[in-house]
């Protein structure tokens, strides 16, 4: 299982953007964003798999973009126009299993250790 490590996370004002980036010891054939607010449940964000097909949860679909850069390993989510509800700490995740790579945790089998991504109203 490769190795995952969050990075980007911070503290922005409404309206501003962020890009985490994921560094993997290596890509997988779906990789993932998830985040979880505090006292919610984590939650899927986007994925990616290994033809670059995205797929998006619905609320940040037009806001955030994920991509990957394969020859460096590293997975990015590009999140603009944030609102405070997207306040979380956001895992990157990677599954290996070759199928639809759905934004569901049930698809990912490494997580991350998170970064927190804090917006201020």
């Amino acid at each position: 299982q490769p190795h995952l490590v969050e990075s980007g996370g911070g503290s922005v004002q409404a309206g501003g953007s962020l890009r985490l980036s994921c560094a993997a010891s290596y890509t997988t054939y779906c990789m993932g964003w998830f985040r979880q607010a505090p006292g919610k449940e984590r939650e899927g964000v986007a994925t990616i798999n290994a033809y670059h097909t995205q797929r998006y949860t619905d609320s940040v679909r037009g806001r955030f973009t994920i991509s990957k850069d394969t020859a460096k390993n590293i997975l990015y989510l590009e999140m603009n126009d944030l609102r405070p509800d997207d306040t979380a700490t956001y895992y990157c995740a990677a599954g290996s299993a070759v199928g639809p790579c759905l934004v569901s945790s049930e698809a990912m089998d490494t997580w991350g250790k998170g970064t927190l991504v804090t917006i201020a109203s």
